[in-house]
Parts: structure tokens; C-alpha cells; sequence
């Protein structure tokens, strides 16, 4: 059985951009003219903005309505990230499903719909793949991992096919979820393969920064913050030999894959797009289609440049894009010029109007791209198309460290686990008052300022739990935003706290076999399957509680990962979790079926040990 966690292709259809869910306005309307008002309600505010990839601006309140509004464009129809300022401390939209999935920034995700026609990214009437969610052991890592694998349509009609393979890495402090998330891999792939203009593939989307789930380790001098302490290089390396020793072992170990050179591809989307080309010239033996977006590489790679005839017989095709407007634009501009002048074929592709460094860019690339991985007739006809590189004018942006220093500087820790304590903070120099409230807390907890602006509080108590919580500052609710972990609540989402040394931790179970879960959300349902051959005897309907959804069950109250523990401890016997219990698909009448219910408990940690008991106690 496969260890994974499934999530429905069709997941976003229900995830409307934003809804008018809590209260009774909307947070985003688009106008006729192509401009989008947007709407906040925050009566402790004084003073908000609100900042979208593609403008910002200052809102103004409504003596009327107390709706802090403002109206911006005319914007081309597309995903946006964006967020309200509220005295300077970063909001996401609490009336918004759509997040970005990040390790750092909090953004809700705006989806202009295209007036006529359609986006490459639309979530049309089309077959849909599944996506999947991993946890895989890695050995050169010394700990877990996790990827993400989309299957196409048709993999679980026709057994006996396989399918090539493309490895796609996302940017700096992006999390494996935001090609799937911002980028919708899934949903161009499907769309193209529905219109006869894609090959049929699996795509893997690994975590591009793993270091940051295990132990820290020291960073080194002028490390930036955004590669986790590393320099690129050394990132890459890291990624490379987990991708090539662990995570390709495990997806041609778990799935129907060709396993070849000429049936595999890599690339990725800035730091995925140095990952991912670096890895791939350094094991053409493994790769031969590469694709780079927004991103360069190492110029001085042994066997490759000094080496055209060969290099070019073994790349079938070496797909290169980026914006003029993008800060990489003079770094990838001279890269693709090394490739021209040293015999190196390649395809290059450039945009003017898509603000730059963005997933606009990163989908309209990989729309282009996609359309020609792993159809070598079409592929060659692009490679001997290809144009040389932009002619340099001397006025490029070139990226150094300096660059990366301020696009990502190096952000406060939180929560920061140490000598049996946990300590939160957030950098919120211009707040009055912080406050932190915790399900696991009586009352909400000050916060105490410090001199370089960073508001802390120590907590002793529940250090090892899992438990949800948040800040208020000046009464105004917010995510830690450097806290990578959102808890999947209903309207406003509040971050989670995973202890290092909670039993149920990823990293603590270490090489055992996990199981998956598979959301329905056509059905709004999420089911666990156990990770052994021997079948399920009972199953046991977890309730999500009237805030929750049934992502919560596993997201905050890691009840597949209790499961998987106790069973690899033989301390319970194979069981399914189902979140709904009128779930259609469960059919077995040789179950027996239990029942617990989230809205019985004050808290996960109570909803936890109500799930342990049940499990160990199963007959």
C-alpha cells in the first residue's frame, strides 16, 4: 500500500477566491472595467493597505458601512497573492479560502476569472488527475521527507501503463505545495492532456529546502536566511542527492514510471530552477529533458560546457524562460548567452507584462514547456527553433547577495523550541500591545517588547503538544508569520505549533511505514487507509468539530501519524478514520465502526488522547 496522503484533483472547485462566508460583504469584488475593489472590516485598525502582487494601496473607511475599502487596477485576469496591512503588521484575508503556502509571508491568493475565453490554469470540465501527499525516508537526509505526486487521469484506469517522470521545484521559502497551490500544475497539466496537447506524465513536486524540517544545524557565515542557512550551492547539493538517492527510489518504487534518461525531467522556478538545472547537468545520465524558469545555474560544470557535441546528444530539450522585468532577468539573460556561446542548444523564452519574479510568470512558462516534455518530435522542432539570447544593454539587474539579503532577510524564529521551553515571537516594531492566545491557555498571555522591535513570550507548560494559536496585536487577530504551519480552520486560520518532541512527530517516528489519506472533497470526506497489506477490521468516524474541516482530524490532530506509530509499535490493529459519517464509500459491512466527535473536546491535545485510547483499545 502506498504512503501517502491523496487530495481530490478537483479540490479548489469548492474554494471560492473570496467568499462572503463571515458577515455579509464580500472581500474582493471585480468590476466591470477590470479593476477590484476590495473590502476589510477591522474596527480596531487605524490605518490599512492593502498589498496585491500587482498594485497597492491605501484603504479608506466607511463612516457608513466601517468597511475599510479601496479599488485598484484594471489587472489581466489571473492568481494574485496579496494581503492587508493593519498598522504595518501583514493580514491575511480572514474571509479568503485560497492561501499561499509559504515558510515565511502569509498571503491569500485573489483569482481573477478571464472575461472571455479561458486561463491556461482554469479548473475546466476536463478528467482530473489525483494529487498526492507523501512522507518518504531519506536516507541521505538522516530523517523525513515530503513531496507531492500528481497523476494523471487515467492512472488508475489502465494498470498496466507507465508513465515518464517530471521532478518540479519550487523558490526560495516556498513549501512543496505552492506549484500545486500557485502554480496548479495539476490543473494546466490536465487541461493540456484533455486537449490532446500534453503527453501523459507524472509529476513530482519535492520540498526544495528540507533542512528546515530536521534538527538546525549552525549556519554558516553569510548565510541567508531564505536557503535555510545555506548558500545556493551548497542547497543544491543537499536537494540533489536526496532527489537522485531517496525521493526517485521511492517514486519508482510506488508508482508506474519509465525508468530512463529519456523518460525523466527536472526543473523548477527560481532556487527550484537552479536546483533543479544543477542537478539535472550533473547527472545527464538520469535527466534529458530540463527546464529553467526565472532562474540560472553554475557556469563551471565539468563534462558539460566544454563538451557541446555530447551535452547536446544527451538533452533533448533545455527550456529556458524569464521576465525582462524580473530582478533575475541580467543573471539568466548571461546564462543563457555561456549556453549560445558555447555550442550549447537551448530554448529560450522571455515575457514583458507579468510583474516579474511571480508565479504569473511561473505558470505561463509552464504552460509553454509542458506542451513539449517528453514528445521528442516536438521538443527537437523547439530546440532547432531556438533563438539566441537578448542582446545585452548593460542596464540588467544583476542578483547577488546582497539581493537575496533583502528579498529575504533573516526573520525572527517562531515558535523556538529549547531546554524544555518555547518561546514565540513576531516583529512588530510599531504595536502598542501584543497579545498570543492558545487553545492550550486560560487566558491570552502577553507579549514583551524588546529593543530591536520583536514582541516575546515563554511558555513552560504543553511545551511538547500540538496546539493551535495566534497573536493579537492592537486587537487585531493574526497567523505567526514565520510559522510554515496554518491550521485548516474555517474563516480565520490560526498557525500550529509542532513540537520537535511531541511522540507524534514526523521526524520522530523516523523509517517506519506511513498510510495515507485521501480528501474527497466532491464528497467532502477524507478517509485514512493503513500502510499494511492485512485489511482494515473497523473504522472510526472523526467528527470535525464547527470550525474545523476535515482536513483538521490530520492536519492539527495528526491522527494518521498516531496510526502509523502505533501500529508500527503493534500497539492498535489496521483501521480506517473517516471524517464523514455518511461517507458513501464505505461500504464494508464487516467494519465495526466507532464513532468520536471533535465538538466533544475543549482541545486537539483532549481529542488526541480520546484517539489514542480508542485506537490501543481496539479489538
Amino acid at each position: 500500500m502506498k504512503n501517502v496522503i491523496k487530495v481530490a484533483a478537483l479540490m479548489l472547485l469548492v474554494c471560492l477566491p473570496c467568499s462572503a462566508q463571515q458577515g455579509d460583504y464580500k472581500s474582493a469584488i471585480f468590476n466591470a472595467d477590470g479593476t477590484v475593489t476590495f473590502q476589510y472590516k477591522n474596527d480596531n485598525a487605524k490605518s490599512v493597505r492593502v498589498e496585491a502582487q500587482f498594485a497597492n494601496g491605501d484603504m479608506k473607511k466607511d463612516s457608513k458601512t466601517g468597511l475599510w475599502t479601496v479599488t485598484l487596477g484594471p489587472v489581466a485576469p489571473d492568481m494574485y497573492p496579496y494581503c492587508f496591512n493593519v498598522d504595518g503588521v501583514s493580514v491575511m484575508d480572514p474571509k479568503c479560502d485560497l492561501y499561499f503556502p509559504n515558510e515565511g509571508f502569509k498571503n491569500s491568493l485573489l483569482e481573477i476569472p478571464a472575461k472571455t475565453g479561458s486561463l491556461a490554469h482554469d479548473i475546466k470540465k476536463v478528467p482530473h488527475g489525483l494529487v498526492e501527499y507523501i512522507h518518504y525516508y531519506s536516507n541521505s537526509l538522516k530523517g523525513v521527507n515530503n513531496a507531492i505526486v500528481y497523476l494523471p487521469p487515467k492512472y488508475n484506469t489502465d494498470k498496466n501503463k507507465k508513465y515518464p517522470v517530471f521532478y518540479l521545484l519550487s523558490g526560495t521559502t516556498d513549501t512543496e505545495e505552492v506549484y500545486y497551490k500557485v502554480g496548479r500544475v495539476n490543473y494546466i497539466l490536465d487541461n493540456l492532456i484533455a486537449e490532446g496537447k500534453a503527453k501523459e506524465m507524472i509529476v513530482v513536486l519535492p520540498y526544495g529546502n528540507p533542512t528546515k524540517l530536521l534538527p538546525p544545524a549552525p549556519a554558516p557565515a553569510g548565510g541567508f536566511g531564505g536557503f535555510g542557512g545555506m548558500g545556493m550551492g551548497m542547497m543544491r547539493d543537499v536537494v540533489g542527492d536526496d532527489i537522485t538517492g531517496d525521493l526517485m527510489n521511492y517514486v519508482e518504487s510506488h508508482y508506474r514510471t519509465i525508468n530512463d534518461r529519456d523518460h525523466r525531467g527536472i526543473g523548477g522556478f527560481s532556487r527550484g530552477g537552479n536546483q533543479g538545472l544543477g542537478i539535472g547537468l550533473r547527472n545527464l545520465d538520469k535527466f534529458s529533458y530540463l527546464c529553467s524558469y526565472s532562474s540560472f545555474t553554475a557556469t563551471e560544470i565539468p563534462g558539460v560546457y566544454d563538451n557541446a557535441a555530447d551535452t547536446n546528444k544527451k538533452i533533448h530539450l533545455f527550456w529556458l524562460g524569464v521576465g525582462t522585468d524580473d530582478f533575475l532577468f541580467g543573471n539568466a539573460r548571461d546564462y543563457m548567452e555561456h549556453l549560445d556561446t558555447h555550442g550549447i542548444r537551448s530554448v529560450k523564452e522571455f515575457t514583458h507584462d507579468k510583474f516579474g519574479h511571480t508565479w504569473m510568470n511561473a505558470k505561463y512558462f509552464l504552460d509553454k514547456s509542458l506542451r513539449l516534455l517528453f514528445n521528442p518530435e516536438a521538443s527537437e522542432e523547439a530546440m532547432k527553433n531556438g533563438k539566441p539570447a537578448m542582446a545585452r544593454t548593460g542596464q540588467e539587474q544583476q542578483f547577488t547577495g546582497a539581493t537575496m539579503a533583502r528579498l529575504f532577510p533573516r526573520q525572527v524564529t517562531s515558535p523556538d523550541y529549547a531546554d524544555g521551553k518555547v518561546t514565540f515571537r513576531i516583529n512588530a516594531p510599531e504595536a502598542q500591545k501584543v497579545m498570543m492566545e492558545s487553545e492550550l491557555l486560560s487566558a491570552p498571555v502577553a507579549l514583551t517588547k524588546g529593543d530591536d522591535g520583536v514582541w516575546s513570550v515563554t511558555l513552560t507548560d504543553n511545551v511538547n503538544e500540538v496546539f493551535k494559536y495566534c497573536f493579537v496585536v492592537d486587537g487585531t487577530k493574526i497567523a505567526d508569520p514565520t510559522n510554515m504551519y496554518l491550521s485548516p480552520d474555517k474563516g480565520f486560520k490560526y498557525s500550529i505549533a509542532y513540537a520537535p518532541a511531541n511522540p507524534f512527530n514526523v521526524q520522530q517516528l523516523g523509517n517506519i511505514k506511513f498510510g495515507r489519506v485521501t480528501y474527497d472533497l466532491n464528497q467532502n470526506n477524507a478517509t485514512y487507509d493503513p500502510p499494511i497489506n492485512e485489511p482494515a477490521k473497523a473504522a472510526i468516524f472523526l467528527v470535525p468539530g464547527k470550525d474545523d474541516t476535515i482536513e483538521s482530524w490530520f492536519k492539527v490532530g495528526g491522527a494518521n501519524l498516531m496510526e502509523d506509530k502505533l501500529l508500527a509499535q503493534g500497539k492498535t490493529k489496521p483501521c480506517l478514520l473517516i471524517s464523514d459519517p455518511n461517507a458513501g464509500n464505505v461500504t464494508k459491512s464487516d467494519l465495526k465502526f466507532y464513532t468520536l466527535k471533535a465538538s466533544d473536546y475543549k482541545t486537539w491535545k483532549e481529542r488526541r488522547a480520546a484517539l489514542e485510547k480508542l485506537l490501543t483499545n481496539l479489538k
